[in-house]
């Protein structure tokens, strides 16, 4: 069990690969939440609102987290919904008004007619999560379920799989 060039055996050197592996992981993510100012740096957009600009499945990075008052007309948001905080809405500004002195935001979908109140209006910085900084075309059906949870375990097999086949090969 014990390599001759290491004191250590294998399974302790394939443990500490693989916790080193989720530090590099947890380190790359925290790296974007600072780089793009954002604590939600990654999301999926799950229906066909805002389609041509964005697709159902399309994985979108979002920047600019505090920059809510250098927001313009025809950019694209992320918000909580307005009334009752409960679901994020990616739509594009539409208006830029004031409110009792205070900077206030609408948007719509580009599938829609009109803003819904609500739901497209009013939003506040308090609402604000970021702006669209990037899109990156279906790759978000890989982070959505069931497909998520078959992704992680096809890479914990593979990796599984090869400490396996490289500790028999070293024997």
């Amino acid at each position: 069990m014990l390599n001759e060039r290491s004191r250590l055996p294998t399974i302790i050197k394939n443990i500490i690969v693989f916790i080193l592996g989720i530090l590099i992981i947890v380190s790359l993510y925290h790296y974007f939440e600072t780089e793009l100012d954002n604590p939600l740096p990654f999301f999926v957009i799950y229906s066909d609102t805002m389609t041509p600009a964005l697709k159902a499945n399309d994985l979108i990075i979002i920047g600019d987290g505090h920059m809510f008052n250098s927001t313009n007309v025809g950019e694209i948001i992320v918000f909580n919904k307005p009334a009752g905080e409960d679901r994020v809405i990616v739509h594009r500004i539409t208006e830029i008004t004031s409110e009792n002195g205070r900077r206030v935001i609408i948007t719509k979908a580009d599938s829609s007619p009109v803003s819904i109140p609500g739901v497209d209006f009013p939003i506040n910085s308090h609402n604000f999560i970021g702006r669209v900084k990037f899109v990156i075309p279906e790759v978000g059906i890989l982070f959505i379920p069931p497909m998520n949870y078959i992704l992680l375990a096809g890479i914990l097999s593979a990796v599984a799989l090869i400490i396996f086949i490289y500790g028999r090969k070293r024997t």
